[in-house]
């Protein structure tokens, strides 16, 4: 197993389909796709690329902490008792354990994720 591992932003494989649950939509009917594309450290470690359509969605971390790099596509992050904060292509941000905001699509995003649970 190589301790190396490049992550395809344009993944050639299916990927998981799915949308928000009910109590987290807040507007819109966004979906999302997740390409899972390395596991580590007893499936505590989760890396992958991200898609999500407009819409906007109550986000909370709980015990995770995401790293995000965006590849493509605009949405805003509001923190609880925060200002918005929007992301575009070539942005980088934490969601820290403990985390709950609004995360608002605003033109189809596609990520790059790290999260370690």
């Amino acid at each position: 197993m190589s301790l190396l591992k490049t992550i395809d932003p344009n993944p050639a494989f299916a990927p998981r389909e799915n949308s928000p649950l009910p109590e987290r939509l807040i507007a819109g009917n966004p979906a999302f796709k997740t390409w899972a594309q390395d596991v580590a450290r007893d499936e505590m470690i989760h890396t992958g690329v991200w898609e999500a359509t407009p819409g906007e969605t109550r986000s909370i971390k709980g015990e995770t902490f995401e790293f995000c790099h965006i590849l493509t596509g605009v949405v805003e992050i509001t923190p609880e008792d925060g200002e918005p904060v929007v992301y575009k292509a070539g942005d980088s941000f934490v969601m820290k354990p403990g985390f709950v905001g609004i995360w608002k699509t605003i033109e189809t995003v596609r990520k790059i994720y790290v999260t370690v649970m």
